[in-house]
């Protein structure tokens, strides 16, 4: 009977359907999201002058077609296109679906669903229309639709760009897209995180060295990153959102600015000022070109600057592989690693400039084959920097042991000079490394590296069985020093009252760092309550004992310390401890201040 009753059901809905829409796309229960473009037939208005009446009555005469071989790529088209599907969802859990473009780059998308009772629903978006009107903040188009259980709805999709025509239309799940977006933005961040590390890594290697090719690196890496940025929509997203013109000129812009570092790059890296002048002035030639075309994009029409663009981008790099593989061949060897990382990214780029094409279909290879290419290129291009510094480095080798006498002296200065590069390189990387760690007023740590040193104390401490304290200090009337004396003063204040608190501290092996404002906190292993008041007091004494002098002031400085003390068989963490200690230093606060009181007293 439940058989028979499912099967009228069915009979039913299909009964429904309007008699000119085509097969209808079922969402089963349990469906969690599915492509559009296997269900979707399609009618290319080349002059942009149909009207949304005018595409439902082609509906209605069969002139729409099914997608050219399923593909939902076009390539650069004039005009506009129409897409219809029909949606029976028969989840009726699932009545609110998120219907997303997959393609981040079209200028406007008009979404109109048709219900069986002859409402119509619309929905615009696109980078013509301003980011906050998105659904969800995302970098694809899309738009909330409700699909009744067991009702057809008709989709009527209306897109018109001057980007490449790609129309990859995806129904989710609430559910379903959280947990894609989240995938989709973790593989983005890995790329930008490699991007980020391949940038400061040779940006020091820069300032060390001071050698261009490392320059022109930096600037491959960077406009090629705001290429991809504006390429993933993410420039839409977080840079100009309220900017249609930007979303647009954007990307040959920034396309233009990556093929001058890239042209500049290799002609230093080659050194084809000397190996090869005349292809050294055919590089020169590019780089002016894409210099002009990238200021002539701020005028030009969007449909004719990216199409030139896109298509530039394999030009550039084949002229990069021809001058790698001539240089080369007249024995260079730092160019092998260097044809090897271009030809990675070259795959990249025809990849995705054959998918802007309407050559291949969209998936998950093409869609981020320019990323993969890139990605590869850049290490790639990182690790010949590094192949080409150590061959130099030989080569100086190799002349300090064929010169004469009269030469042993300048050679051996020069490698000396070269040993102290190095050394230099290695104290910036661990300054750099410090520098993080530090307060940039008071030069103690700063409150993100006191975490971790709490919590590698506290651990210590727990192993052993020993207690730790915890002290917070908070400068009493400090604001007042600001209002009278001016931030300079206070500034002075806070660097002379860490300095004396350090020194006072330094026989007790604390943990000292600066946590906001006129705010300290401090962490004292193997101290219980009792030694760990005594170490508070000793800290405000020190503080009231002198003045502190600054642009001919001379201010008393007092403190409130609050203490409080972890036994080793607590479960406090540190939020706990921190929470404990502060309401200790607001009871001194509360006390009259320039006091101590522990989290007992407070208590």
């Amino acid at each position: 009977m439940n058989v028979r009753r499912c099967l009228l059901a069915w009979l039913a809905t299909l009964l429904s359907l309007p008699a000119f829409a085509g097969p209808a796309l079922e969402l089963a229960p349990g469906v969690r999201s599915v492509a559009l473009s296997p269900h979707l037939s399609y009618h290319h208005d080349r002059q942009a002058s149909d009207r949304p009446v005018d595409a439902w009555r082609r509906v209605a005469d069969g002139g729409f077609e099914p997608l050219p071989d399923g593909k939902d790529a076009f390539g650069f088209q004039r005009g506009a296109f129409w897409f219809h599907a029909t949606i029976v969802n028969h989840a009726p859990d699932e009545s609110r679906w998120l219907l997303v473009q997959e393609y981040p780059l079209s200028d406007r998308l008009e979404i109109y669903l048709r219900y069986p009772d002859g409402r119509v629903v619309e929905y615009v978006g696109g980078d013509h229309v301003p980011f906050s009107e998105r659904a969800v903040r995302y970098r694809h188009p899309n738009f909330f639709v409700d699909l009744p259980a067991g009702t057809p709805v008709e989709l009527l999709l209306r897109v018109k760009s001057e980007s490449s025509m790609q129309v990859p239309l995806q129904l989710y799940t609430q559910a379903a897209f959280t947990e894609v977006s989240r995938d989709a933005q973790l593989a983005i961040g890995l790329y930008y995180g490699i991007l980020l590390a391949l940038f400061f890594y040779n940006l020091v290697l820069w300032i060390s060295l001071r050698d261009a090719s490392y320059f022109w690196y930096l600037c491959h890496i960077t406009a090629f990153g705001l290429v991809l940025f504006t390429l993933n929509g993410l420039g839409f997203e977080y840079l100009w959102p309220r900017s249609p013109w930007l979303a647009d000129h954007m990307v040959p812009i920034s396309i233009c600015l990556a093929l001058v570092a890239m042209l500049q790059f290799a002609r230093i890296f080659l050194e084809l000022p000397d190996r090869a002048p005349r292809l050294n002035a055919g590089t020169v030639a590019l780089i002016a070109f894409f210099v002009v075309f990238g200021v002539a994009s701020v005028w030009l029409p969007y449909r004719i600057s990216t199409p030139v663009a896109s298509r530039a981008v394999l030009l550039g790099v084949l002229w990069i592989v021809l001058a790698t593989l001539y240089v080369l061949r007249r024995g260079y060897t730092p160019a092998r690693l260097l044809l090897l990382a271009w030809s990675m990214f070259l795959l990249g780029t025809a990849i995705f400039t054959l998918l802007a094409f309407g050559v291949l279909p969209k998936n998950f290879a093409t869609e981020y084959g320019v990323q993969i290419g890139s990605a590869l290129e850049m290490l790639l291009l990182s690790v010949a920097l590094g192949y080409r510094y150590a061959q130099l480095r030989n080569e100086n080798q190799r002349i300090t042991a064929e010169a004469n006498r009269r030469l042993e002296r300048s050679v051996a200065e020069r490698t000396r000079e070269l040993q102290k590069a190095l050394s230099q390189l290695e104290e910036t990387h661990e300054r750099l490394q410090d520098s993080s760690r530090r307060d940039a007023l008071t030069g103690l740590y700063n409150r993100s590296y006191f975490h971790e040193g709490f919590e590698r104390l506290l651990s210590r401490c727990r192993q052993a069985r020993r207690p730790l304290s915890l002290l917070m200090v908070d400068l009493d009337h400090f604001k007042s020093i600001n209002d009278r004396y001016g931030h300079l003063v206070g500034d002075d204040c806070l660097r002379w009252a860490a300095q004396r608190i350090g020194r006072t501290l330094r026989p007790h092996d604390a943990l000292l760092a600066r946590f906001g404002g006129e705010e300290f906190v401090v962490v004292l292993p193997d101290h219980d309550l009792r030694s760990a008041v005594a170490v508070a007091e000793e800290v405000r004494r020190s503080l009231v004992a002198e003045a502190c002098e600054s642009q001919g002031v001379r201010l008393r400085v007092s403190a409130s310390i609050g203490v409080h003390t972890i036994a080793p068989d607590a479960a406090d963490d540190i939020d706990d401890a921190l929470d404990t200690a502060d309401k200790a230093l607001y009871a001194a606060k509360a006390n009259g201040r320039d006091c101590v009181r522990t989290s007992i007293t407070a208590a």
